[in-house]
């Protein structure tokens, strides 16, 4: 919450900062996971490459349900309903690992089926069998974990799931060695070390918020009812927007895979990179919601449209920043992520040439936030799927089409930089201006 007098640039940053210190301590795990799993070869690596998008599948999911989780408690808040939001909470809890539950079951059952449409060679599939198992099932801690970080954040409390997130990742980080290594499991290790590191988050999570009494049992069926009714008016075009990213991934995959396992291996740790690179984006995406949903029930434009602002100049310097850091080391940096040279080589070309454009994605990415905690989650989905749908993808394919995969990282360049684009002028167009001819004549947003 925000303390009297406190400025707004001190707001953000206070919201941020814990968010981004856990998101970095979870995007380095994964690299480092990453890592590990390259010194065991092309093939195990090649196996992650076709897990990711799968994985941005279940992600999205999740995600969505924590956009609403956001929105409706910090929403119940904002109006002095401290019971309704302890209630939302735990139908958030419920809801979210059941259908993340049978999400992961789907995906086990059908799982030769996408290799197969994903481009996979049949040699990966007893590799890929042994992996999902207990991947999944960290899929669903992961989700857990997520769904709680969701209700301490619409709590304004974002310091516990910032250290739980730095905890789990040395974790995981200290354990994927013994697993993979030690007691010699391979890749289905590092998903067994993630298991137990998001197991222990969720014990902490468990007890945190029974202290706190975040979280309460509904009273009635009247009120499971409307609170159902109100989440799922949220979850669903807020999940809508997160599942278009790891669809295109999938459709994004089948195109890197005509080139071979060596592209699939480069373009599946590129996107953890990506991943990496775009951790302010991903801490601000958290960290604004809480922020701009009590400004828009105070109806307080103008500090929504200074707090965006602020918001988007700092994250399109930092990216450039990062892109041309990135540029310098692509080099020694592939050669310590992966020991083959041909894999290692197309990684530092695309380290080369996508960075430049993670600016417009991080953009991207902010105005689908904001559009959501502004109560536009259609217009969220619009631009979700605009961009990779009209933008991502089509340069991608065009690009691989006329030039390989050379041509297929300036396609992605480029589909970034117009998604960026195209996202800040629907931000502008259809959520401020509309917001602005709201106004009534006492100057305050009619929300």
């Amino acid at each position: 919450m925000s303390k009297p007098g406190e400025s707004l640039g001190r707001q953000l940053y206070r919201m941020t900062w814990p968010m981004l210190i856990g998101v970095l301590a979870t995007m380095s795990s994964q690299l480092v996971d990453s890592a590990y799993i390259g010194q065991l070869g092309t093939q195990p690596l090649a196996a992650v490459g076709f897990t990711i998008p799968v994985f941005q599948l279940i992600i999205g999911i999740q995600v969505g349900l924590g956009i609403a989780t956001t929105t409706i408690i910090s929403t119940a808040l904002g109006a002095g309903k401290q019971g309704n939001a302890r209630q939302l909470g735990s139908l958030v809890l419920a809801t979210g690992g059941a259908v993340v539950f049978v999400l992961c079951l789907l995906i086990w059952a059908g799982q030769q089926l996408i290799l197969s449409a994903l481009g996979a060679s049949e040699a990966l599939y007893p590799l890929v069998r042994a992996y999902w198992l207990p991947w999944l099932g960290s899929c669903w801690l992961g989700a857990m974990l997520y769904f709680g970080y969701s209700i301490f954040r619409a709590n304004g409390k974002t310091m516990l799931p910032g250290m739980v997130m730095v905890l789990t990742s040395l974790l995981n980080i200290v354990l994927d060695p013994l697993f993979i290594f030690v007691l010699d499991m391979g890749l289905a290790g590092a998903a067994w070390a993630t298991i137990c590191a998001y197991g222990a988050g969720c014990l902490i999570l468990v007890v945190s918020m029974a202290r706190l009494r975040l979280v309460q049992l509904p009273g009635s069926v009247v009120r499971i009812r409307a609170g159902l009714t109100r989440l799922i008016s949220f979850v669903v075009p807020s999940t809508l927007s997160q599942l278009v990213p790891p669809l295109s991934a999938m459709l994004a995959t089948a195109i890197v895979a005509v080139n071979g396992e060596d592209a699939v291996a480069a373009w599946g740790l590129g996107s953890r990179i990506e991943l990496m690179s775009i951790i302010v984006v991903l801490a601000l995406t958290m960290a604004m919601p809480p922020m701009i949903g009590r400004l828009r029930g105070s109806n307080d434009l103008e500090q929504i449209r200074l707090l965006v602002g602020k918001a988007v100049k700092f994250v399109v310097l930092w990216q450039l920043i990062l892109a041309a850091l990135l540029a310098a080391l692509s080099a020694p940096l592939s050669r310590v992520l992966i020991s083959d040279g041909a894999t290692a080589a197309i990684l530092a070309e695309y380290l080369w040439l996508v960075p430049i454009s993670y600016g417009a994605l991080g953009l991207c990415m902010i105005m689908v936030s904001v559009c959501n905690a502004m109560g536009k989650p259609r217009l969220a989905l619009v631009i979700s799927a605009l961009r990779l749908l009209g933008c991502y993808l089509p340069l991608i394919w065009l690009g691989s089409e006329l030039y390989g995969l050379r041509g297929l990282f300036f396609g992605a360049t480029f589909g970034n930089v117009l998604a960026g684009l195209m996202s800040w002028y629907m931000y502008k167009k259809h959520a401020m201006e509309p917001a602005a001819r709201a106004m009534g004549s006492s100057g305050r947003v009619t929300i």
